[in-house]
């Protein structure tokens, strides 16, 4: 099994044609894509590769949810937590940040997550009836079980 870093799969999913260094790259990323036979894709590059198409190459929520669709139905790459990583495609696509979808998701068999200081992640959680809500915590009695 081969192991990939996250500028392998953006070379393989990127065409950029104005910088010389990926119009070398992509082929090489190409052909290791298509003719290795077992590929792994560690979650902290899954969680770098959407920070890269997002920020730098400036992929919209449908591109980035298209990309990882693509990656996870390819039978040879064995993504680390895929289901995590399908759970959370579809809170991305309905506008949550994609790292704040995959804390959700690995999150999924606890009462509660709480967090200080994104009450975004909060508001947008709510909105999505997500499991386990998000919360912001001010006091109010600390949820230890899993809500029926």
């Amino acid at each position: 099994m081969i192991a990939l870093d996250t500028n392998i799969l953006a070379r393989f999913y990127v065409d950029d044609p104005g910088d010389p260094e990926a119009a070398k790259q992509r082929p090489i990323a190409r052909r290791i894509m298509t003719e290795s036979s077992s590929l792994f894709v560690p979650i902290t590059v899954v969680l770098e590769l959407e920070w890269v198409l997002r920020a730098f190459y400036r992929f919209d929520a449908s591109q980035l949810v298209r990309v990882f669709e693509h990656l996870l139905g390819l039978g040879h790459v064995n993504t680390e937590e895929a289901e995590r990583v399908a759970a959370a495609l579809p809170l991305a696509a309905r506008g949550m940040d994609f790292a704040d979808a995959l804390h959700l998701t690995g999150s999924a068999h606890c009462a509660v997550l709480y967090t200080f200081d994104d009450r975004r992640f909060a508001r947008r959680a709510k909105r999505l009836a997500s499991v386990p809500p998000v919360r912001v915590p001010d006091g109010e009695p600390v949820a230890e079980t899993k809500p029926s």
